[in-house]
């Protein structure tokens, strides 16, 4: 979902994840304010993520917010030759990767 999210930021498309029953609950601005925020808070860089206190500020005051960078938190597809011990695949940018156990 997070790199569904930021390729719409990109493409300036953020709104489209809004959910239609919201309908104009709220403003435009205060939607892709949060969404932005949001797309802060799981940079890859962890040293470039606001601390809460600044979340906080962010939300309560009119300030112009930085551009969001990459979230660390994209699958990505990799080539079979790229592929050691990871099945499926699929692994994220920061190379974390999620182990399912599937029943018999």
């Amino acid at each position: 979902m997070v790199g569904h999210v930021w390729e719409l930021w990109k493409e300036d498309k953020a709104m489209e994840v809004v959910d239609s029953s919201l309908a104009d609950s709220y403003s435009t601005d205060d939607i892709l304010k949060c969404i932005q925020i949001g797309l802060l808070c799981v940079q890859e860089c962890a040293t470039n993520r606001p601390t809460m206190l600044a979340v906080v500020f962010m939300l309560s005051n009119e300030t112009t917010l930085p551009s969001p960078e990459q979230p660390a938190f994209i699958a990505k597809q990799i080539h079979k030759s790229d592929e050691m011990s990871i099945s499926g695949g699929t692994k994220s940018i920061n190379e974390v990767t999620v182990t399912m156990i599937e029943a018999r």
